[in-house]
């Protein structure tokens, strides 16, 4: 079972990303299987690592489409670091949650489906404290 981790600070510009970034590819490099989840509509976690922001599915398509969320995820030049990739649609994820039952808990869930494939699931998070920070915390185990 993979220990969860989200980075976040309500402030921007704070170092979130590139701690992000930096401790999923030090433990990557340890030996460790690690899933980055860029929950920042900005996307700089996913082209820190190398992969385009212009992509099919992200993040947005996990938590409001519920899509399968290793359908989204995507390989980085890292050995044993993977990338749930993030860009601008996430931006409106925020108004389209408000409706939707259980807001809280749906990156969460889609993290439980594929928990035991991972030693470790880092979540860079926008600079908020909004829901979008919301969902982040209650993934954390």
């Amino acid at each position: 079972m993979a220990k969860v981790v989200s980075i976040a600070n309500q402030k921007g510009g704070v170092g979130k990303t590139t701690t992000s970034i930096n401790l999923s590819a030090a433990l990557a490099k340890k030996g460790k299987k690690i899933l980055l989840i860029d929950a920042d509509p900005q996307g700089n976690a996913t082209s820190g690592l190398g992969v385009e922001k212009e992509i099919e599915k992200s993040t947005y398509d996990v938590i409001i489409n519920e899509e399968n969320i290793e359908e989204v995820v995507k390989d980085t030049s890292i050995k044993k670091l993977k990338i749930c990739p993030s860009n601008i649609n996430l931006a409106g994820a925020e108004v389209e949650l408000v409706s939707l039952m259980s807001r809280e808990h749906r990156l969460k869930e889609r993290i439980d489906e594929i928990n035991n494939q991972y030693d470790y699931i880092i979540i860079d998070c926008p600079p908020s404290l909004r829901i979008n920070n919301i969902k982040c915390f209650h993934c954390i185990k």
